[in-house]
């Protein structure tokens, strides 16, 4: 988060604490539905959809196909209902991605039953005036329904209009919705109206599923459902000062002088506004909690910047984390922003962060991070599932092992799609020499001199290599694009630069400059040079060379392949006897070429050959 200019921070212990407080509300025989449309309200649909199916979630609810898609390529596999109605025009996906369609008309439900068989449930209008059959039509189109051979009724709902504030309506729709169902001979697996506020407000002896929405989410609807049930917030959302400024009587702040100063005073600017999902409504009413202190927004929202008094700060500092949303302090709640402006939580949760990083937390550890501004392989013109059985199959053909192929489809196509971007890069002509010698001064360990070269696109003006004492430590590394050269030193071996140093780092023919820093368990060199501005986005040799130690006892030596590469060339030299290479593969080359001579041994492809992630060599001593 140190170079984030905002982030959003989900607490996922809070949520499945919520849950379990939610529970205390259920009849004994119901299930919950955990909704998840909007993004699962701005909190990230599938990371909240792992964790509520974690916590017995026996379906999700999404608003439309491409909620439910995404889902299902991220590989959630429970039941989807999408809970508005659905076009025809996406009948085909919902049935090849095994989603439950929610019916509304009869029309839509005979087109359904053409196409294939099919789950659906069904939904009754008894008061909330949007999509449903009327209630008084419902019994008449079900049993319509029920001739449709290739439709099978999963679930009949309803929706509450105002259960948070009118119990005799709420009354009206349960009664009406009540007395559909004793029509029916034959009752559907699920039967549900409550959302979470009519969990904890509207008790129902007829249902057996309840869909979890907001107050899941640790959000309440009205203070008066805070009297009935303890919930945590689960989403944070921070920047960080990136100015301080002086502003003396009678200035203006802002877009349209809607602040005049009232006197000398001193305030930040915050990297933030409402392309951010800060509502612009916040504006000179709006506050932010910066080391503690409640501090006021002063003038218009902006695009991209907000300004914040800081006048009762003590000591503000530039990079000062400031707090917008969430924490525990009630003047930040969603609530309490909302009703500044006469708002909707729902709105505002949606909408926030839309430019920051995720960073999801488990007993207040940092578990996993996902951007939000990335646009999701979605393929167009074959649909997901025909596209991924067609390079499934491709790649078993070429591997001649289905369970490789299985592999590199799920856990590395998948994640260079779905979480890279397409932003996908590759190294060729990869060279890696490691050579062991006898150490004078720590005679427990050699002395081991590494280098490795290749060729790749330069993306950042700057690249840095890491090394770490812990696989945990050292993993954080893999998914950033702007780290080289990672290495895994031993655990007995302090983190200190004589024990692991960067002797020579070049791109092309430039030295670059390299800064270490020490920090959590990690060291990180930055490696860096003016001349590499002009290089960037150009096919460019990378060259790094480090010493550092590596305990004789180990017995073997791995080095590891994360990134799409081809060609590559690996090599160890010493003077041990009996040295082995153990090659895993995953690629064309599953069985490489080895050398050995007398003082090395060497594993090699092909120069065009190209080799996948997760490969690797473990040399044996």
């Amino acid at each position: 988060m140190k170079n984030d200019r905002s982030w959003t921070e989900i607490d996922l212990t809070n949520f499945k604490d919520n849950l379990i407080e939610l529970k205390k509300f259920f009849h004994p025989q119901a299930d919950f539905m955990q909704i998840v449309k909007a993004d699962a309200y701005g909190h990230g649909a599938f990371q909240i959809a792992k964790k509520a199916i974690e916590c017995g979630a026996v379906s999700l609810g999404v608003a439309n196909l491409q909620e439910g898609l995404l889902l299902r390529y991220q590989g959630i596999k429970i039941p989807i209902v999408i809970l508005s109605p659905s076009l025809e025009n996406e009948i085909e996906q919902i049935l090849e991605y095994d989603l439950t369609p929610t019916i509304s008309t009869i029309d839509f439900a005979a087109k359904l039953n053409k196409s294939g068989k099919c789950k659906i449930h069904i939904n009754i209008d008894t008061g909330m005036g949007r999509s449903g059959f009327h209630y008084k039509e419902a019994f008449e189109n079900i049993n319509k329904i029920l001739n449709f051979k290739n439709i099978e009724i999963d679930g009949i709902f309803s929706h509450f209009s105002s259960v948070e504030e009118d119990i005799e309506f709420t009354k009206l729709q349960s009664d009406r919705f009540e007395e559909v169902l004793s029509k029916l001979y034959l009752k559907p697996k699920y039967i549900h109206i409550s959302n979470s506020s009519g969990v904890v407000t509207f008790p129902n002896k007829y249902t057996n599923l309840v869909r979890l929405g907001l107050l899941s989410y640790g959000i309440y609807p009205n203070t008066e459902m805070k009297n009935k049930v303890n919930l945590k917030s689960i989403m944070t959302f921070k920047s960080r000062i990136s100015q301080i400024k002086s502003a003396n009587k009678n200035d203006s702040i802002g877009y349209n002088r809607t602040f005049i100063v009232p006197e000398n005073m001193e305030y930040a600017i915050l990297p933030v506004g409402y392309a951010d999902g800060y509502d612009f409504l916040l504006s000179n009413k709006g506050k932010v909690v910066i080391n503690d202190q409640v501090c006021n927004i002063v003038g218009k929202v902006s695009m991209d910047m907000i300004a914040v008094d800081i006048s009762k700060v003590t000591k503000p500092e530039v990079g000062d984390e400031a707090i917008l949303l969430g924490d525990s302090n009630e003047n930040i709640s969603v609530e309490s922003l909302t009703s500044l402006y006469d708002g909707l939580s729902y709105e505002l949760l949606s909408q926030i962060g839309r430019r920051a990083k995720r960073y999801y937390k488990e007993n207040g550890k940092i578990i996993d991070s996902s951007p939000l501004l990335r646009r999701e392989f979605m393929p167009k013109d074959f649909s997901d599932n025909k596209l991924g059985n067609i390079i499934e199959s491709a790649i078993e053909q070429r591997l001649q092992s289905k369970e490789i192929a299985n592999l590199v489809h799920e856990d590395i196509l998948k994640r260079l799609f779905a979480e890279k971007d397409k932003d996908i890069q590759y190294r060729h002509n990869f060279k890696h020499t490691i050579k062991f010698e006898e150490s004078d001064e720590f005679p427990n360990y050699f002395l081991t001199s590494t280098n490795l070269s290749f060729s790749k696109k330069l993306q950042n003006d700057y690249f840095s290599v890491a090394c770490a004492k812990t696989e945990a430590d050292l993993e954080k590394y893999f998914l950033r694009n702007d780290v080289e050269y990672r290495w895994l030193l031993d655990n007995s071996i302090d983190l200190e630069e004589m024990f692991f140093n960067v002797t020579s780092v070049k791109v092309n023919d430039i030295e670059l400059y390299n800064e270490m820093k020490i920090a959590d368990g990690c060291i990180e060199i930055k490696c860096y040079h003016p001349d590499l501005k002009s290089l960037v986005g150009k096919e460019v040799k990378f060259s790094i060379s480090t010493k550092t130690y590596y305990p004789k006892s180990s017995h073997q030596l791995s080095v590891y392949i994360i990134e799409m590469t081809q060609g590559v060339d690996i090599s160890f030299e010493s003077d041990l006897k009996n040295v082995e290479a153990v090659p895993i593969f995953s690629g064309k080359s599953k069985f490489p070429k080895i050398l050995k001579s007398k003082n090395k041994i060497s594993i090699s492809t092909d120069k065009d050959e190209w080799i996948f992630p997760t490969s690797g060599v473990v040399f044996v001593y």
